[in-house]
């Protein structure tokens, strides 16, 4: 009975998976790699594993996803700082002390 509801649930989480190998850019990464918790969260609720369903539902789904997105935020924001600063001079090292 639970047969082709496994088979549905399974491929949408090979589906998914593939998706997120195959997807380039880290915040579209961020958004299927939630879609595929929330897949594998149905698998795992579909096989009768709740617990682990709602573990995957909150670490998958939603908190692993938020962590990319802030990381790849905070690395853009200061790669912009950082090319914005520049003075012209080619001096990129504030270490080097007028040393060559």
């Amino acid at each position: 009975m639970n047969g082709p509801l496994i088979g549905v649930a399974l491929a949408l989480v090979v589906l998914s998976a593939t998706v997120a190998v195959l997807t380039r850019e880290p915040v579209r990464q961020a958004v299927v790699l939630a879609v595929l918790g929330l897949s594998l969260s149905v698998l795992f609720a579909v096989l009768q594993a709740p617990d682990v369903a709602l573990s995957q539902l909150a670490v998958g789904t939603a908190l692993t996803p938020l962590l990319i997105l802030l990381t790849v935020r905070k690395v853009s924001r200061r790669s912009l700082d950082d090319s914005d600063s520049g003075d012209g001079s080619g001096d990129d090292d504030p270490d080097a002390g007028g040393r060559t």
